[in-house]
């Protein structure tokens, strides 16, 4: 069938089959269907609805559009975590050397921040020399050596899915549920898994703010996973504020290394919360442990006794990281930054922290990025110095801006004024964990 004889039968309303997907997807790697032609076709699934039957479908022919990864050989069971992003949002540099310190293989294929959410593999370049750019060999060696791994998308794996996001992006059509699916699914199916734990996080800073959006999503990965035969969980967490102390790139690598070392920090003890929750819930379907309570202990006995640490700076040393980079005491010290407080106005009860609005003001002064190409500054950031829910007096410091100038922070002050709101009564913060699916 012609492009044009597909997209009318989406267009009209109508069931496409597994065939005509194919082929669709198909014409999007070779490029036979012009870009103008692939909008179309979104824009109609977008507006039409996809069936469970064409979700499934779509996520297995961007799946198999390129590389599945086979680890079979690799005497381990194989699970990863996918977060589907936040302000903070930093897990992944604990749960992958726990996992691995657990016996669990982590083929973890990340990817950048865009717009007010950050990316692993952001983080992970902050640290001098840490390569996420591996071949499929070289993924495997690491994975071996010291299990885990932590790369980006390769153009061999679901190379569909790079081309339809673009121009989904550019359309209007990325906030639907089925596409969304069927983009981040083949890319976590793509690696040979079998067991994937999903954070989908929900709140103001998050892709999907509206709770019942965020359960919905996570109940559609967890089914799609399970029907290609990973074992999938999700945890729904909290992103109306920050998660932990810091938001930034090294700044937030610094927070993962004080955990992994069992150092005290203040305001850190969510990001170490989520990471373990997470975690044991891997571990469990995995198979390494048969309940949440001793898979728990197990996590947190190879966090506690330094084993999860060891990894991390084994992986480093193995991706051409330079651990010695990272700061020890710090995060912001000796770099020439700016540093811009944000005080309380009045007494009472902090209520909000804004997610959206911190996460924006860090990209605005250059700590993300707007557009696929921009440049990030690693070391710019913020400083969250008070807890959603806790008391507060006039004058207290409720978080600082890291910047390269004063004109920089001028620029988003108000936003994170804004962002701050002060209750004359005691609140109760969200929970950090809202559900399981």
């Amino acid at each position: 069938m012609r492009p044009q004889e597909i997209i009318a039968v989406k267009r009209d309303g109508g069931q496409l089959s597994r065939s005509e997907i194919d082929a669709f997807i198909a014409g999007v790697c070779d490029g036979s269907w012009a870009d103008y032609q692939i909008s179309a076709m979104v824009m109609a699934m977008f507006t039409r609805g996809l069936s469970d039957e064409e979700q499934n479908a779509l996520t297995y022919a961007m799946l198999h559009s390129g590389e599945v990864l086979d680890l079979s050989d690799i005497p381990r069971p194989k699970a990863d975590k996918h977060s589907t992003g936040g302000v903070g949002d930093k897990t992944s540099l604990i749960i992958a050397p726990i996992l691995a310190a657990c016996g669990i293989a982590v083929p973890m294929i990340s990817g950048r921040g865009l717009g007010h959410t950050g990316g692993t593999l952001d983080k992970l370049e902050a640290i001098a020399g840490y390569d996420v750019n591996l071949s499929t060999e070289r993924f495997r060696q690491i994975i071996e050596t010291c299990g885990f791994a932590m790369s980006g998308q390769t153009a061999d794996i679901a190379p569909a899915d790079k081309k339809l996001y673009a121009l989904r992006d550019a359309t209007a059509t990325v906030p639907y549920i089925p596409l969304i699916v069927a983009s981040i699914m083949s890319k976590k199916l793509a690696e040979g898994l079998d067991a994937l734990v999903l954070d989908v996080k929900t709140g103001s800073g998050a892709f999907m703010p509206n709770i019942e959006d965020s359960m919905r999503l996570a109940e559609a990965m967890v089914q799609t996973g399970r029907n290609f035969g990973v074992r999938t969980e999700a945890v729904v967490s909290e992103m109306g504020r920050p998660l932990g102390r810091y938001a930034g790139n090294i700044c937030e690598v610094y927070e993962c290394v004080k955990i992994l070392r069992n150092e005290p920090l203040e305001l850190a003890e969510p990001t170490r919360e989520l990471s373990l929750e997470l975690s044991a819930r891997a571990i469990v379907l995995a198979g390494v442990e048969e309940n949440i309570e001793n898979a728990r202990t197990l996590a947190e006995a190879k966090l506690g006794s330094g084993a999860a640490y060891e990894l991390f700076i084994e992986n480093c040393r193995l991706q051409g990281g330079d651990a010695e980079s990272i700061p020890t005491s710090d995060p912001f010290g000796g770099k020439g930054l700016t540093a811009y407080e944000i005080k309380a106005e009045r007494s009472g009860w902090l209520e909000m922290a804004d997610a959206l609005a911190i996460g924006e003001a860090v990209v605005e002064i250059g700590g993300g990025r707007i557009h696929a190409e921009d440049s990030i500054d690693f070391n710019v950031g913020f400083e969250c110095f008070a807890e959603v829910g806790g008391e507060v007096s006039e004058g207290d410091v409720l978080g600082v801006l890291y910047s390269r100038t004063e004109e920089d922070a001028e620029c988003v002050s108000g936003k994170l004024r804004a962002a701050y709101k002060i209750a004359e009564t005691p609140v109760t913060p969200s929970p950090l964990v809202h559900g399981i699916v």
